[in-house]
């Protein structure tokens, strides 16, 4: 089971998110929050193997988590619609290997959690 946080400020598309989570098999999304505070909380109060990130919450910031966590952190999916060259290349220095474009990428963000799954199925 791959227990995935979603942190995501719009209720809309946290709904959907949720929806299009739900029918993937063995992905379990254990919260939604919409800030950074509680987005550090979960991770470490809970077990916590992806969070999918959005960069502008209602307040602080995806950066601001990604920093407060530091390396010991889940795997992370920045999940944003500011795509900019400048923010993709400071996630990357902060650690992120997946970021997507949230117009844009939409339909393969269970194909990237599916990819995640199974190189965890194989490295275990």
């Amino acid at each position: 089971m791959l227990r995935v946080l979603l942190v995501e400020d719009s209720a809309r598309l946290a709904e959907r998110l949720r929806e299009l989570l739900a029918q993937l098999v063995d992905i379990e999304v254990i919260a939604t929050v919409a800030d950074q505070q509680s987005a550090v909380d979960v991770v470490r109060r809970e077990a916590v193997d992806v969070m999918i990130l959005d960069l502008q919450l209602r307040q602080g910031t995806g950066f601001g988590v990604l920093k407060e966590l530091g390396a010991v952190r889940p795997i992370v999916v920045v999940f944003t619609n500011y795509s900019l060259p400048e923010y993709r290349r400071r996630a990357e220095e902060l650690g992120v290997t997946h970021f997507l474009n949230k117009s844009r990428d939409y339909e393969i963000l269970s194909d990237v959690l599916l990819a995640i799954q199974r190189e965890r199925s194989d490295a275990h």
